[in-house]
């Protein structure tokens, strides 16, 4: 996978390069040309379907490896994970970079190699309700083995490192969610700047979509609602979103919105933004509102408050009332508004730039080359 002269990665656990499904998509579709720019060889795996090639933004240098896997809610992570982890360990990476702590369960494959391991252990998986008791099971008996046998782990939240060395005796390098400032941009046609409520979400009750959906109940009798997102496979939430919007003239459903540009002028115009997730670390829509400077009203979390600080979000209870009575305050103060969508882009290109987050992970990557230089020595020697 590369020479004496170039090192190499491996990135394991996403759909691949260039996707656009979720954060850690987005995090491997920033980081990875910028490890080439660099003086690294990288390849993504991925799963077939899931990438576009031809996309005009994809760096051609990065390699784009698929490999089969069983497509269902239950397996995908697992299979997807297995496979490319047996063919990353033929092709002998200096280091392996690998998402989700799912593809734990692996790395005893890239460790009986010497290939050095990076987890980024996403949130506390086995917290989300989305999952069943069996999924629930699977994160956590992944994150034991993530502890045991990763050679360094990432954390995107410093809360999250807390969480882990309370729980599994070791903690990890925190490296959040980078968000690029976008340029301005023109309104959603039909709405109007600072005049309506945005949800952008995946529609699972830990982000809070339920109760949001009815604080909209009352709130779109006197202001827009968009919400953008979905289940992804369909549900109960998806079923209600489509029915308010059928049922009120004022609440709009998006679904899923691929288009980036699209959904920083959203946020970019929004007069409130509501984030509703309860479980996690840095949450990267959350880091890219802000860089868009929307006015933010957050679920008060002890993981919204370490990314917004004290200046760039107002924070709410869970129940549908505190929700609607904060959104309603906020939509109808301009003031307050400005305040919070100034200091939002401000933490956003302070704490949470692209460029910071890139050279965190390259640097962590090189620091690990020592060990692998020296199993390639260690293997010349017994060639000898």
């Amino acid at each position: 996978m590369g020479s004496d002269r170039t090192p190499s990665v491996a990135i394991i656990g996403t759909r691949g390069y260039p996707s656009y499904y979720g954060g850690f998509e987005t995090a491997v579709r920033r980081l990875s040309p910028y490890l080439v720019e660099h003086g690294w060889d990288v390849t993504v795996y991925g799963r077939p379907g899931s990438i576009e090639l031809d996309d005009p933004e994809r760096d051609r240098r990065v390699l784009s490896r698929q490999t089969k896997g069983i497509d269902s809610r239950a397996l995908s992570t697992l299979s997807y994970g297995f496979t490319s982890t047996f063919d990353a360990v033929r092709r002998r990476p200096d280091v392996a970079l690998i998402m989700n702590v799912a593809n734990g369960f692996w790395l005893p494959m890239l460790r009986a190699r010497g290939i050095p391991t990076i987890v980024n252990v996403d949130g506390l998986e086995w917290e989300r309700e989305k999952w069943s008791a069996l999924g629930k099971a699977v994160f956590k008996a992944g994150a034991h083995v993530t502890a045991k046998w990763s050679t360094e782990r990432v954390v995107d939240a410093r809360t999250i490192g807390d969480a882990w060395q309370s729980r599994f005796g070791v903690g990890g390098e925190f490296i959040p969610y980078g968000a690029d400032a976008p340029a301005a941009l023109p309104v959603e046609p039909g709405f109007s700047h600072r005049g309506y409520a945005l949800l952008v979400a995946r529609f699972v009750p830990e982000n809070t979509v339920g109760p949001f959906f009815d604080a909209a109940e009352r709130l779109a009798e006197t202001h827009d609602v968009i919400a953008v997102g979905s289940a992804g496979y369909g549900g109960e939430l998806d079923d209600r979103a489509a029915a308010l919007a059928a049922r009120l003239p004022r609440f709009h459903w998006f679904g899923h919105v691929h288009d980036d540009n699209r959904l920083d002028s959203l946020w970019q115009h929004a007069g409130a933004y509501f984030h509703g997730h309860s479980v996690g670390g840095t949450n990267p829509a959350l880091v890219q509102a802000m860089a868009a400077g929307a006015p933010i009203l957050a679920r008060d979390t002890v993981h919204s408050r370490e990314v917004l600080g004290a200046e760039a979000g107002d924070f709410t209870g869970p129940a549908p009332a505190d929700i609607e009575a904060s959104l309603r305050r906020l939509l109808d103060d301009p003031q307050r508004q400005q305040q919070l969508s100034a200091a939002a882009v401000e933490r956003a290109r302070t704490a949470y730039s692209w460029e910071s987050v890139n050279a965190a992970y390259e640097r962590l990557l090189r620091s690990h080359l020592t060990s692998a230089a020296n199993r390639v020595n260690e293997a010349q020697e017994r060639e000898r």
